[in-house]
């Protein structure tokens, strides 16, 4: 990681790690094992855990990392969201 980069964490409900990965494969990433995906000017990593939502309800939220070149990470997570909004709640 460069001494440049920055970082910037999102939380995002009711999407997988998996469909996380795969939105972040087509925004030019390459996946490096199961939580983390890198590019040559970004890279992100994830994680999950589940969260209660009212007295019975539990969804999972999928928390990525996001560090890279600032210029390029404001698209990337702009893109990315819009994409994990779509998918989940």
């Amino acid at each position: 990681m460069s001494e440049e980069w920055t970082r910037r964490e999102r939380s995002y409900r009711g999407i997988s790690i998996r469909l996380a990965v795969q939105y972040l494969t087509t925004l030019g990433g390459d996946a490096v094992g199961d939580h983390r995906v890198v590019a040559d000017d970004w890279e992100a990593t994830l994680s999950a855990e589940k969260v209660g939502i009212g007295p019975s309800l539990t969804l999972t939220e999928v928390t990525v990392v996001f560090e890279g070149d600032p210029e390029t990470l404001d698209s990337l997570v702009d893109r990315f969201s819009q994409k994990a909004m779509r998918a989940g709640g």
